[in-house]
C-alpha cells in the first residue's frame, strides 16, 4: 500500500489488543495519537479500513472531538488560559501578542514545527493570572512584553542548537 506515508505497523499491537472493534474507534484513535502525536489521514484510513467502517466516519469522530489533533505539534506547546482570573487579567491582550509574535492562530503550529499554540479554557494557577504554559512549565502574571521575552529566548535556544 504505497499511498501510505506512515509506518503503519505501529498500529498492529493496537488492532490486536481491540480486535479491530469498531465499538473501540474512540480508544484506537487515542492509541493511534499517543503513537505519532497526532492523526495523519492514512492512519485514519486505516483505522477505517480495519474496523470496516467509511474514512469519512473515522474522520468525523476525530475531528468531532477536541481531544484529538490532525496535525503535528510543534516541540513547544503554548497553552495560553482563557479562565475567569485570566480573563479578567488581561489574557486575550497576551493571546493575541503571542498569536502577532508567532504569527500563527490558536489551534495551529509555526511552519517551522518549534511552536504550537492553544488557547485553553483554563490552566488551574489562577493566582497567577493571566498564565502561559510552556510543554508544563507556567509563567505567570504575565504581560505582552513579558511573553514575547520568553518566546525570543526560546527561539534563540533554539537557533543556537
Amino acid at each position: 500500500m504505497s499511498e501510505y506515508k506512515s509506518d503503519l505497523t505501529k498500529l498492529e499491537k493496537v488492532f490486536e489488543e481491540y480486535e479491530s472493534n469498531p465499538e473501540n474507534l474512540i480508544t484506537i484513535l487515542q492509541k493511534a495519537q499517543e503513537i505519532y502525536g497526532y492523526l495523519p489521514k492514512d492512519v485514519m484510513y486505516k483505522i477505517g479500513e480495519k474496523l470496516k467502517v467509511s474514512p469519512a466516519k473515522v474522520i468525523g469522530v476525530a475531528t468531532f472531538y477536541s481531544q484529538f489533533r490532525l496535525e503535528p505539534m510543534g516541540k513547544y506547546l503554548i497553552m495560553i488560559c482563557q479562565g475567569t482570573a485570566c480573563h479578567v487579567s488581561g489574557s486575550e491582550k497576551l493571546a493575541s501578542a503571542v498569536s502577532d509574535y508567532l504569527g500563527i492562530e490558536s489551534g495551529k503550529t509555526t511552519s517551522d514545527g518549534v511552536f504550537t499554540l492553544q488557547k485553553v479554557a483554563c490552566l488551574g494557577c489562577c493566582s497567577l493570572a493571566p498564565v502561559m504554559m510552556i510543554n508544563g512549565e507556567a509563567y505567570g502574571r504575565l504581560t505582552p512584553e513579558k511573553a514575547i521575552s520568553i518566546l525570543s529566548e526560546i527561539r534563540k535556544k533554539e537557533a543556537a542548537e
